[in-house]
């Protein structure tokens, strides 16, 4: 099997693996307790803690450790809108295509707490206008919350454009950063970031652990009441064996990460040349300002799922969106933000790949693709209405 659904999830790596057994074994006392065997969770820790702040470059105090993007994603937000109204401010921006983690959370404050969202628009390429969102802020304005990559057309955003604006209108900066950890230089304090999440296993780290950064001066909201640990704000016996994990994963990933970068580029670069030939296709979101492995198509005359089902088939891994909502049968909003048409976004694609994905891999998704659209063109009533001049074409 090719596996091209690394947006979803990376396979853990060997190192990271040994790490999380390792202090499964050794490392199993609960970091709260006072006893030898506590301390020395405690101490590792705390180790952990400082060598992601060195990766994020960010203070250690700054870290704290989650269950992963989702939770982080909650808790940034409710810590910037609850300070937010401390001082009057109720007004949250953000963008049309965020993660729903993101979205649903401010859905739920507008009926809970009466806060204003505004969502920008990406434009067809996928991208904020830094200008735009200058205009969007006003004096009541607590929060701005854009993405860093987004996750299924993986264009990246002007961080460091957004941060700048933001420090200057003295609001807060949130970015969800799961699907650039480990894969572009995120520079916490450079970027002058305030709220960031993280998840480990984008990054080759095991499931169900991340992290939210949190600037210094700003107090955390606890979304999980109970015990004391993270500083009192996030409950819970710390997933040790998990923190250690990522850490070694994101380690290996920001070493790695030049070599790596040029590597998915050839693959991607490929992808891209050889797929858009296929007749009526088109790549979603801008070639250049995306992430190094994520290649998003559409496909006039046909529909997502039995393309996935058939590449799977076919030995080829794949998506057509987020696996968030891989249940749904309503189009992506991502490709709905973009400009893209109903008809058009179910019809969509979505390769992402990793470090462990080769040359020969692509060769293969370039020669079974084709045939399949075409199977499946050939058996679809719609793309016989196109063709038959009943129907207009969409794509060029």
């Amino acid at each position: 099997m090719i596996y091209a659904d690394n947006a979803a999830t990376t396979r853990m790596s060997e190192n990271a693996l040994r790490t999380y057994m390792n202090a499964a074994g050794s490392l199993w006392g609960n970091p709260s307790s006072l006893h030898i065997t506590g301390q020395n969770a405690k101490a590792a820790l705390e180790e952990a803690r400082a060598r992601m702040a060195a990766l994020l470059h960010c203070e250690p105090r700054e870290v704290y450790f989650t269950s992963g993007g989702s939770e982080s994603d909650n808790q940034a937000i409710r810590t910037a809108v609850m300070a937010g109204l401390k001082k009057g401010k109720n007004h949250v921006i953000s963008t049309r295509f965020e993660h729903h983690a993101v979205l649903h959370t401010l859905q739920q404050l507008e009926k809970e707490l009466s806060i204003r969202v505004t969502l920008l628009d990406v434009h067809e390429d996928g991208l904020v206008r830094v200008e735009e969102l200058r205009e969007a802020i006003t004096p009541e304005t607590a929060l701005v919350s854009v993405m860093y990559a987004n996750n299924e057309i993986g264009t990246i955003q002007p961080i460091r454009e957004i941060g700048e604006i933001c420090a200057e209108k003295k609001v807060l900066f949130h970015t969800d950063a799961v699907q650039a950890v480990g894969i572009l230089d995120v520079d916490f304090a450079g970027e002058k970031i305030d709220l960031l999440s993280l998840s480990a296993h984008k990054f080759h780290g095991p499931k169900g652990v991340g992290a939210l950064i949190v600037k210094r001066g700003v107090v955390p909201y606890t979304l999980i009441s109970g015990g004391a640990q993270e500083r009192g704000k996030r409950a819970g016996t710390e997933n040790l064996p998990g923190i250690l994990a990522m850490v070694t994963a994101l380690e290996d990933a920001v070493r790695e990460k030049e070599e790596k970068t040029a590597h998915l580029l050839s693959l991607r670069e490929t992808l891209i040349d050889r797929l858009t030939e296929i007749p009526y296709s088109a790549l979603n979101g801008d070639r250049k300002n995306r992430l190094p492995g994520n290649v998003n198509l559409c496909f006039e005359g046909i529909e997502g799922e039995s393309l996935l089902l058939l590449l799977d088939a076919n030995g080829i891994e794949a998506s057509s969106g987020s696996a968030c909502t891989s249940g749904s049968l309503d189009p992506s909003h991502v490709l709905l933000a973009i400009g893209r048409p109903h008809e058009v976004a179910h019809g969509s694609l979505r390769l992402t790949l990793s470090g462990e994905n080769t040359m020969e891999d692509v060769e293969k998704i370039c020669e079974i693709l084709p045939q399949v659209v075409e199977y499946l063109r050939s058996i679809s009533p719609v793309w016989k209405d196109l063709e038959s001049g009943k129907a207009k074409h969409i794509l060029g």
